[in-house]
């Protein structure tokens, strides 16, 4: 079985998890109702995609 000749050392370590980081997606605002939304993702609240209305929604 293979077994290191030394430690790790903290700085060696830390910077091979410098990726693990978590972080959110990005968000931009529909331009139907100003609602935040995903990019290329059909609007939750109004049900628009690209000035097209795709989903009914029970938006009053």
């Amino acid at each position: 079985m293979a077994v290191p000749k030394r430690k790790t050392s903290k700085s060696k370590r830390d910077k091979r998890r410098a990726h693990d980081g978590l972080v959110s997606p990005p968000a931009s605002v529909c331009p139907q109702c100003g609602a935040p939304k995903r990019p290329h993702h059909v609007c939750a609240a109004c049900g628009s995609y690209k000035g097209q209305t795709v989903i009914e929604t029970d938006e009053d």
